[in-house]
């Protein structure tokens, strides 16, 4: 079985392999801190004896930003040492982190991400002070958060020892990713993430969906990038993924949106909706029709992502490995069904070149979860909160596993091998089941 995981950096790697199975990381809540304007940054760090892996998400307000800068400071003598998707420069415990070209501008809500490296002494305490300053930072303030948990790291293992490589089961030896561009992030994964909401609740329910909260078509877009009710996000870095909205293929009606998905970690794309999403509640139940161009690989691919506030805002996901459709929670890499021959034969493929409808529930008060494909229940994708082996005995070695999702996202994440061409129509999200 091959389990999908992130990549460490180079010198990250080196130390992680150097130090073997006497390495313990330690995650630290992820600390909030609101500029003014709405901006926001969180800091998570994944540490070990003498060293230190931080990721640092920044999210826009209510306006959009063009370029963004990030100020925090070291109280225990941590040096950096190295750092991506931003420059970087420390002064003393002073770190000042600044936008690179292709993550300067960011759209009302979305989420870029960098990360930092570097050394550390007896103690290594999270910054409290982070602050957010740029064009586009001067609208709604917002107030600072702290994660109530622990928050993602490259590869955390679902038990309580963690390391900096550690595989996500606790019989499997420490392994790097297979993804050759990805440094340390956020499956590591923020998610990003997430997209947060800019509108309230409808007042009255969609037309088409009951009582659903979203319920779209796309039928209201112009062609070209969404807009309006729905936004893009580029995890981590942007890179060749794409969304746009399609008049020439559609489920229904004349439009859809479509995914142009890369292989390889800095190309994922996600478009999710602006709406506020709290009428849900804590039970979800989602339906989307998709439609894509080449059959899911044997490696790690995610289509659908959702921020989960109870997990240190990791994401719960919905993609493929092996071949067939899969769950997999983003802070530890658990997986459903489990990557057995026998757990695997439990899913279904995804077809290719045809629409397929897929339907889920995520029940956030007792942890369970159920997958539909074109109406049909599907065996390996359904975790009753009973460990099954094959099934969900993986998922529910983490004990009181209850979701808390925020958002909801459609697009593409590759973690080494894997392109795909998606579309996406007929989007609804709500309280009860909504039916193909």
């Amino acid at each position: 079985m091959r389990i999908s995981r992130r990549r460490l950096p180079a010198a990250a790697a080196a130390v992680a392999v150097a130090l073997g199975a006497a390495t313990v990381a330690v995650l630290a809540p992820a600390q909030g801190a609101a500029a003014a304007g709405g901006c926001q940054a969180t800091y998570r760090v994944n540490q070990w004896t003498g060293g230190f892996v931080a990721y640092i998400d920044v999210t826009a307000g209510t306006s959009a930003v063009h370029g963004w800068t990030v100020t925090w400071t070291y109280t225990a003598g941590q040096q950096l040492t190295s750092w991506w998707s931003a420059q970087v420069g420390q002064a003393g415990g002073s770190v000042t982190a600044t936008s690179l070209s292709y993550n300067a501008d960011l759209a009302p809500g979305a989420t870029t991400e960098f990360g930092v490296q570097g050394t550390s002494g007896g103690s290594n305490p999270t910054p409290t002070d982070l602050t957010v300053t740029g064009s586009g930072c001067a609208a709604t303030p917002a107030s600072p958060s702290v994660s109530p948990s622990p928050t993602r790291s490259p590869s955390a293992s679902p038990s309580p020892t963690r390391s900096p490589s550690a595989s996500p089961s606790p019989t499997r030896s420490p392994s790097p990713s297979p993804s050759p561009t990805r440094m340390p992030s956020r499956s590591p994964s923020p998610t990003p993430t997430a997209v947060p909401p800019t509108s309230a609740p409808p007042t009255n329910p969609p037309a088409g969906c009951g009582s659903a909260v979203v319920c779209d078509g796309f039928e209201g877009q112009t062609a070209g990038a969404p807009t309006g009710d729905w936004a893009v996000s580029y995890p981590n870095c942007s890179g060749a993924g794409s969304a746009t909205i399609d008049t020439t293929t559609a489920h229904a009606g004349g439009k859809s949106l479509r995914v142009n998905g890369a292989a390889g970690y800095c190309n994922h794309v996600f478009v999710g909706p602006t709406r506020s999403l709290t009428g849900v509640g804590s039970v979800w139940y989602a339906r989307f029709y998709v439609r894509h161009t080449t059959a899911l690989p044997a490696a790690h691919v995610a289509f659908a992502a959702m921020r989960d506030s109870a997990d240190g805002g990791n994401d719960l996901r919905m993609g493929g490995q092996n071949g067939a459709l899969q769950w997999n929670r983003q802070s530890d890499d658990a997986t459903l069904p489990e990557q057995s021959p026998n757990g695997v034969a439990l899913s279904v493929p995804l077809p290719v070149n045809q629409w397929t409808c897929v339907e889920f529930m995520v029940n956030g008060a007792n942890g369970t979860m159920q997958t539909w494909v074109n109406g049909a229940d599907v065996a390996g994708l359904h975790e009753d909160g009973t460990p099954t082996q094959d099934v969900d005995g993986q998922w529910l070695s983490r004990g009181n596993w209850r979701p808390q999702l925020a958002d909801f996202r459609l697009g593409w994440e590759a973690y080494g091998d894997g392109a795909d061409t998606l579309w996406f129509d007929d989007v609804a999200l709500g309280a009860g089941r909504i039916g193909c």
